[in-house]
């Protein structure tokens, strides 16, 4: 039975590839694809008199941060769930929260349904989104997790891609709502049964170990079990966790900021793109950003992760400076470092949580940090929001907080090296421990 486990391609390889269809999905149509609809939703809310023109912009931002803290705050339950129950259980889970708040967002009328379409998007984030995914490979690789990791966050952007290019045409031909139950079959007649059929939690589930070593091999140990590493009380004691936890934080703000708004800022009148381009653009970050989930994650593997990090987060801050004077003719000189810094920069927190504190609590202690991105992403979206409001919806002004958080997030990330120590990582401690 080992020889014809030898002779197959390594089962954590399909896992990376479900795993990664979960966040082309859920991450699509929940947080960096959904944005293409608010211009829609905010109109027909106007229109009908649920909200006003004055309160527009700060509303809209309203509906993405709304998802990011149910899904932060709910990090921490999933996390203890997912060690408790099969995660195969919890993924399917996810999918049926994320296909039915689809379904009543697209009947909504009111802001108080859009709401809660968004608290049931953010709760179905917890189970089948970035925290389950990332646990789920994790399990399955150890020497190429840095890989893995840049492959299956490569879903988030595709997601980002994917829904704005699928939707633009359905919404401009037969309106928003439709749209909006089209991409959700998704969810019911792809990633459901994928999940179902495809999925398995540990690589011991097919007789191997981790990277795809026999199980018979000699090569069991701890990292096996999952159990190598502190607890997060142990974690929450250290100072690494929380100078991480605040660089993690101010490194969402912008993330949030973009993926969410800058859609209404380049169809502002300061920029004044057409609906079609204003998507393009979005799906070019992603697109550019899974150009750096890849590349850095791989680099990750060869070359120390906080350092990698520390790079993806200049390259930010350096894209963040075009914002002091944003135009249609210098969009891309933003674009294109942002989107592969961003890309870098998610795949990093995510490893990083791994090599910093083990896997013996990986998923509550990412459910941790995870709720502090929250805070940070939820800050951004509303100042963002409520600055373009005071400003009669232009959002020049409100982009500077960007820059603000990226350089500070810089700051943090120097200050991670000057922690780390080059080698001081549970993960590179196994790898040479065997």
């Amino acid at each position: 039975m080992s020889q014809k486990v030898r002779n197959r391609i390594f089962y954590g390889w399909v896992i990376v590839a479900i795993a990664t269809l979960s966040l082309v999905v859920s991450n699509g149509l929940a947080v960096n694809g959904i944005p293409v609809f608010s211009e829609w939703i905010r109109n027909d809310l106007i229109a009908s008199g649920a909200i006003t023109p004055e309160n527009a912009q700060k509303t809209v931002a309203n509906f993405g941060i709304l998802t990011f803290l149910v899904a932060g705050l709910s990090a921490p339950f999933a996390g203890y769930f997912i060690q408790k129950i099969n995660l195969k259980v919890i993924m399917v889970v996810g999918c049926l929260i994320l296909g039915g708040a689809l379904m009543l967002q697209s009947q909504a009328t009111s802001v108080g349904t859009v709401y809660l379409s968004r608290v049931l998007m953010g709760l179905s984030l917890s189970f089948i989104g970035v925290l389950a995914t990332s646990v789920l490979v994790s399990n399955w690789f150890l020497r190429r997790r840095g890989t893995a990791l840049g492959i299956l966050f490569t879903g988030t952007s595709l997601g980002g891609i994917v829904i704005p290019l699928l939707a633009t045409p359905i919404i401009l031909k037969y309106g928003w709502r439709s749209a909006m139950i089209a991409v959700s079959l998704l969810v019911w007649l792809v990633l459901l049964p994928g999940v179902i059929f495809l999925v398995k939690t540990k690589p011991r589930d097919v007789g191997l170990l981790p990277d795809g070593e026999p199980a018979e091999s000699g090569l069991e140990s701890a990292a096996v079990q999952g159990s190598y590493g502190i607890t997060l009380s142990a974690a929450l004691k250290t100072p690494r966790f929380w100078v991480f936890a605040l660089c993690a934080a101010l490194i969402f703000y912008p993330l949030f900021v973009t993926t969410q708004q800058l859609i209404l800022y380049l169809r502002s009148p300061r920029i004044g793109v057409t609906p079609e381009t204003a998507s393009f653009l979005q799906a070019l970050m992603a697109a550019l950003s899974i150009g750096g989930k890849f590349l850095f994650g791989f680099l990750s593997d060869r070359f120390s992760p906080t350092r990698v990090m520390l790079f993806c987060c200049a390259l930010m801050f350096a894209a963040t400076l075009v914002l002091f004077g944003l135009s249609a003719g210098t969009v891309l000189y933003f674009l294109v470092p942002f989107g592969l810094g961003y890309g870098g920069t998610f795949v990093l927190l995510q490893r990083l949580v791994a090599d910093y504190f083990g896997t013996r609590d990986y998923s509550k202690i990412l459910g941790a940090i995870t709720v502090i991105e929250t805070i940070g992403a939820a800050i951004g979206g509303a100042i963002t929001g409520y600055v373009a409001d005071l400003n009669g919806g232009d959002y020049g002004r409100a982009f500077y907080g960007v820059i603000i958080a990226t350089g500070a997030a810089l700051v943090l990330t120097f200050a991670l090296n000057m922690m780390a120590a080059g080698k001081d990582t549970f993960a590179h401690q196994v790898q040479e421990n065997g």
